[in-house]
């Protein structure tokens, strides 16, 4: 809902801007921050920008923020490889900027299977009288309309009981993939960092076979397991406790143990 003047057909808009959620995008190329500039440099080129400046950062772990600034305003995204998501802002001060050629482009680039077109807003509504009209956001229900950030505070405004996460860490260098002594290691600095000491272990489990190997490890709270493909170069972990852990700091920790490329992560809360 906004506060202001009722719309006129004499007003004109100093830009535009368009918010798109890109969903079930590669997280390979989401993790990749030049394949990503070169994404945005193209979708830019197709839609008629002209591209002033480019800034493209990756973080650490992983996830990558860029902008592209172009004579008719901007390119953002921020992407999240680990739930194959990105989100995407382009501005436009002009009618030069085809906005679906640029969505279509960057669709194709990050491999996306859905995108949404979140919002459409003009900006800076000028009329003929030259004023700017105030247009001011209102929440009519702070309660409704508020999301969570973090995962801790959904966990308890839920009031769930436990939480699991699984996460796929790619292109792992770190560790002897079929060694059981390595993954029974691996796993006991997980659980001592995240859910537990070593003396509350449980049972461990321990199997290989031609395509790779599996672990299951029990503690009192809950439970670690992993299946892994050397062939792949990828482990995929799954992380069970009664009560809560953070499942972001456990897949970035993962992935810098392993020596891992990138990673997903779909968490549960469990109530």
């Amino acid at each position: 809902m906004m506060s202001g003047s009722g719309s006129d057909s004499s007003a004109v808009a100093l830009g535009r801007q368009m918010t798109v959620e890109f969903y079930d995008c590669s997280a390979e190329v989401l993790a990749d921050v030049r394949r990503m500039e070169e994404i945005f440099l193209e979708a830019a080129e197709v839609s008629g920008a002209h591209v002033v400046n480019s800034t493209f950062h990756s973080f650490a772990p992983q996830g990558v923020s860029g902008v592209l600034v172009i004579s008719e305003s901007h390119f953002a995204v921020h992407a999240w490889p680990e739930h194959d998501y990105a989100a995407v802002d382009l501005f436009t001060c002009g009618d030069g900027v085809d906005f679906d050629a640029a969505v279509k482009s960057l669709a194709y680039g990050m491999k996306s299977g859905q995108w949404i077109i979140s919002s459409i807003v003009n900006r800076g509504i000028l009329h003929e009288s030259g004023q700017l009209e105030r247009l001011v956001p209102v929440v009519e229900n702070s309660r409704s309309c508020g999301l969570q950030l973090s995962w801790k505070e959904r966990f308890e405004r839920s009031e769930a009981r436990a939480i699991s996460s699984c996460i796929d860490i790619y292109q792992c260098s770190g560790i002897d993939m079929v060694s059981e002594r390595s993954w029974q290691e691996f796993s006991g600095r997980v659980l001592e960092r995240f859910c537990c000491t070593p003396e509350c272990d449980g049972k461990w489990v321990f199997d290989s076979y031609p395509e790779g190997v599996e672990f299951f490890r029990a503690f009192n709270r809950g439970r670690i397991s992993g299946v892994v493909s050397p062939e792949k170069q990828t482990v995929y972990l799954s992380l069970f406790t009664d009560g809560f852990f953070d499942p972001r700091p456990v897949a970035e920790f993962a992935m810098q143990e392993l020596n891992g490329t990138y990673y997903r992560m779909q968490v549960q809360i469990r109530q």
